[in-house]
């Protein structure tokens, strides 16, 4: 669920929301449509925070894992794809317990990382690899390109190989190979 919320730079309420019939397993696409948030009754399922549906990529990386989830549930539609431990909908809390979240991040030398950080980490992933800030502000469900741009991260990798995208096309060299960033290994690590 970890790297479902990171690939996605989805909030933890819509993972904690999605359903078997959001899922387009055709195009792999999440249409997600809504989010699960606390409300004095208990946790509630409502719509998304700009409280418009979106369209989100599921990438090759998230595609077996989603499959199978699919497949466990008997591709029942209203099954939820994501629940707790005990079946239950998902919290930032049951997130942190179910996925060791805080092992993991002292483990990794970001102690002060939170859950949310999975959906700037997604955003940035997403636009270190091209897609426009456009795209990303649908995909993120802002209102504005300025929120978008407050979630982008770019790490002094992404930093130099701007500073020799430019450099080779002042010299006419044609396409720069995209810099290694570790996708792999960081979601390994999810």
């Amino acid at each position: 669920m970890v790297t479902f919320a990171a690939c996605t730079a989805a909030r933890i309420g819509e993972v904690s929301g999605v359903r078997v019939k959001d899922i387009d397993t055709t195009h792999w696409i999440w249409n997600l449509r809504r989010q699960t948030t606390p409300s004095p009754g208990g946790l509630v399922d409502k719509n998304t925070k700009g409280k418009v549906a979106r369209r989100v990529p599921l990438i090759d990386e998230v595609r077996p894992m989603v499959a199978q989830r699919i497949l466990a549930l008997g591709g029942r539609p209203d099954a939820r794809l994501f629940t707790g431990p005990r079946g239950g909908r998902i919290t930032t809390a049951v997130l942190r317990d179910a996925a060791h979240w805080d092992e993991v991040v002292q483990s990794l030398g970001y102690e002060h990382l939170r859950r949310h950080d999975l959906r700037h980490t997604g955003l940035t992933w997403m636009a270190d690899a091209g897609v426009p800030l456009h795209v990303l502000r649908l995909i993120a469900g802002h209102g504005s390109l300025q929120t978008t741009q407050r979630c982008l991260h770019p790490d002094l990798q992404s930093v130099v190989h701007a500073g020799r995208t430019l450099s080779h096309h002042l010299a006419g060299v044609p396409g720069l190979p995209s810099p290694s960033s570790g996708m792999s290994a960081t979601l390994r690590r999810l």
